[in-house]
């Protein structure tokens, strides 16, 4: 699944090539995909321009015109750019034509992606419905509500990072590598973190992920940018996907085991149980 990096770098890939188009028609063929609906992507989408493209968390948010879609990656979806002539494959859901002849299409093998289209005034309460956490930014996670949230949850560190409510953007792939920088194991419950641990994974959190941003995601199975292109963090993993090799701090063999249901990579010895 895409995590926030490389929702970002897609983010950033739409923004070069579709800000400022003109939505000339739009193609829904799979119309399950869409939340609130086909009729409206096909009806009030024609004439209206992308003026930005954002993010939240790890959705995509295309500000319209007079409105805002909001589209969900899930496991596999992917946009593809096509200056010219589109190619279609089973797998092209939803065809965004442009008036300049160019198509954007959304590709999505497993059809769990969504969008969703939404008045510009109801974002706010979109997000707040979803208890979206902060950004993990500097300026946006902060310490403080972050270590109260800890003491207050028996939840287990790895499971609880994923729901979306402490931070916005961790995914299976991030979360192993942060827990492993901040040498936490992922069976921890939240409560028993120290302030210490606690400073140390924000610190994490938002170092780890920017360095995906800066590498432009990791390339692992189908993902590909809005350019086509492969990311690069794969190369700066250093304990997802490291089962049985050593850990590059101790020496120690790397690990897997299941932990709520996910596949997780940890340093026994680096990630002690305490």
């Amino acid at each position: 699944m895409p995590e926030l990096p490389e929702v970002e770098t897609v983010r950033r890939g739409l923004e070069r090539l579709v800000k400022g188009k003109e939505i000339e028609k739009v193609d829904v063929r799979y119309a399950k995909m869409i939340g609130t609906g086909a009729d409206p992507f096909v009806l009030e989408l024609p004439g209206q321009s992308i003026d930005a493209v954002g993010r939240r968390g790890k959705y995509l948010i295309f500000y319209l015109t007079n409105w805002v879609l909001i589209s969900h990656l899930r496991m596999e979806g992917k946009y593809l750019f096509y200056p010219e002539e589109v190619q279609l494959t089973k797998h092209s859901h939803v065809i965004f034509h442009f008036t300049d002849g160019s198509s954007l299409v959304y590709q999505d093998v497993r059809k769990f992606g969504t969008m969703e289209l939404l008045r510009k005034e109801q974002i706010t309460s979109y997000f707040t419905e979803r208890k979206l956490g902060p950004e993990p930014t500097e300026s946006d996670f902060h310490l403080p509500p972050f270590k109260v949230a800890l003491k207050k949850s028996k939840k287990l560190i790895k499971p609880y990072l994923l729901d979306q409510t402490l931070v916005a953007g961790l995914g299976n792939i991030y979360v192993d590598e942060v827990l492993w920088r901040a040498q936490i194991h992922p069976a921890r419950a939240a409560q028993s973190l120290t302030a210490k641990e606690a400073e140390e994974l924000r610190k994490q959190i938002i170092a780890v992920l920017q360095l995906g941003i800066e590498k432009g995601g990791s390339t692992i199975r189908t993902y590909r940018n809005a350019l086509g292109e492969d990311g690069t963090m794969q190369d700066f993993l250093q304990v997802y996907g490291k089962t049985g090799q050593p850990c590059t701090r101790c020496g120690h063999e790397i690990e897997k085991i299941k932990l709520a249901g996910r596949g997780t990579h940890l340093c026994p010895h680096c990630q002690k149980m305490r």
